[in-house]
């Protein structure tokens, strides 16, 4: 079993549920996508950039969806939050599965998979 697998795995509800869901999306919304596991969590990433992550935080009640250009996201799509006082990460928070508004999401991956796409560069703060 690979270890991103693992992880899902590993989880408890509702974090599980809610993650697997999210992951579903992730993947059925951007074909090219390539899902890896670094730094104990699943990324997900654009031409070998990475552009979306998920991340339960110690300490918090959530799911945290972190899009690593979310700065530039945040103006388009009001949903994305700066969790933690990240400077160039964004993320939607869900505590249910109900929290996440689908075509929106799927809007939000689209635009972050094109923004991504015209970078040197993920990190660029």
């Amino acid at each position: 079993m690979k270890p991103v697998d693992e992880y899902f795995i590993n989880q408890k509800e509702p974090y599980q549920s809610i993650l697997l869901y999210v992951r579903s999306i992730i993947i059925n919304t951007l074909p090219e996508v390539e899902e890896k596991y670094s730094y104990k969590i699943p990324f997900y990433n654009i031409d070998k950039k990475p552009m979306v992550y998920l991340n339960i935080l110690k300490g918090k009640d959530y799911v945290d969806v972190a899009f690593v250009q979310g700065v530039l996201l945040e103006n388009d799509f009001p949903i994305l939050r700066n969790d933690n006082n990240r400077k160039q990460v964004r993320s939607i928070q869900l505590k249910t599965i109900e929290d996440l508004d689908y075509q929106n999401f799927i809007e939000l991956l689209k635009k972050a998979t094109h923004l991504l796409g015209k970078s040197n560069k993920a990190w660029f703060l």
